[in-house]
Parts: structure tokens; sequence; C-alpha cells
């Protein structure tokens, strides 16, 4: 009896990450863009319909569609607890060895009994190349490719769709920051750390050892 047994892996539509750029087993790509967010309340009046109106006309100039996507984790502060009782460890003057380990415990019970949140705004862009083959029609099109065809991507046509992809996303890196919103690209590290996050979610409630 064959097994039916399939690792995580499977289920993940990731091929590989190049250059700061998600290749999907499909052959499509996805960059990832990191945005600030806007304190809106704090702004005037006019400021606010300002934003609204750029950002309303960056949406209307789009011609392709986007995925804005918003992280919510309840904050680690244990980095930060670690580097207390580091520096606790390392005071000489007694007194200021006191007020941090009471310091600590205020943030500890502080974090206990207050959900904190933090929150990540990102806005992922897709590129696929759509072609036919040379001789080919729309019904060869459809059948089905064998798993090689589909997932393979030499260097020529990645780059080809690499210059489409940046073009797409200049566009919505102006548009954002004529909204008033900072922007910054995913780099291959940061964008494995985020999907690494969002498929082992329990990770971050390991234990953190101190360099």
């Amino acid at each position: 009896m064959a097994s039916t047994a399939q690792s995580t892996q499977d289920f993940v539509p990731i091929k590989e990450i190049r250059d700061g750029i998600v290749i999907l087993k499909d052959g499509s790509l996805r960059s990832i863009i990191m945005a600030s967010s806007v304190n809106f309340a704090l702004k005037s009046e006019d400021e606010r319909t300002s934003i609204l109106y750029q950002f309303q006309n960056f949406l209307n100039s789009l011609d392709f569609s986007i995925q804005i996507f918003i992280q919510s984790r309840r904050l680690d502060i244990r980095p930060y607890i670690s580097l207390l009782e580091q520096r606790q460890k390392e005071q000489i003057n007694e007194l200021m060895k006191i007020q941090t380990t009471e310091y600590i415990e205020f943030i500890k019970k502080f974090t206990d009994e207050t959900n904190i949140m933090t929150k990540n705004f990102f806005v992922i862009v897709p590129y696929s190349a759509a072609f036919l083959q040379k001789g080919g029609s729309v019904r060869g099109l459809l059948k089905k490719k064998n798993k090689e065809e589909t997932s393979e991507m030499n260097e020529t046509s990645f780059e080809e769709s690499r210059t489409q992809l940046e073009q797409r996303l200049g566009i919505v890196e102006e548009g954002l920051v004529r909204s008033g919103v900072r922007v910054a690209r995913l780099g291959t590290e940061e964008v494995t750390e985020l999907f690494y996050k969002l498929f082992n979610p329990g990770e971050t409630e390991r234990p953190v050892q101190l360099k």
C-alpha cells in the first residue's frame, strides 16, 4: 500500500526565494514591501483629506492586483528582559542593582496583565508571465503539464519577469510614498524570516538564549 504521508513543504506553494523575490511553484513571482503606519488621528482635517485623495489615486492607477497583509502579534518582551537581566548582573552599584531588579519585575507583571500587540504592514506585489508555447494552442495550454515543465524557470525567463516585477514595485512604492507611507523592500533574509514565522508561529514561544 502506497504511503499517503506528505510533508509540510508539499503544502507550501513556494519553490525558492531568490534575490528577495519569492518564486512560486507555478512560476509566478512575488515581491514584498514593508510599509509604515500613518497616525491618522493626529492629522489635521486637510492632511487627512490629502492622504485619502493620494491613496485613492494610487489604487485607481494600478492595472494589476496587490495584496495588503497586516501581521498582528503579541509583543515579545523576552529579548528586552534578557538585556535588562544582563545589565543587572553587570551593575556595581548596589542601589542600581535593586532598582533594575524592581524594574524587571514591573515590566514582567505589566506585560503579563496587558496584551500588548505589535502590527506590521506588508504589500505583496505579484507578477505572472502569460505565454503560449510555439506551435501550441489554447487547448494545448490548458492541458496538464508535468511537474518539471511547470516549475522550471531558467535565468533568462527569471530576469525578464523580474524586470516586469521591478516596474510594478516602482509604481507601488511611489504611490505609497505620496500617501505619506514609508516603504522598504524585503530582501531574501527578511522574506525567509517572515515566511518561517508565518508557518511556525510557535517558534516565538521558545526560550531566548543569550549569545
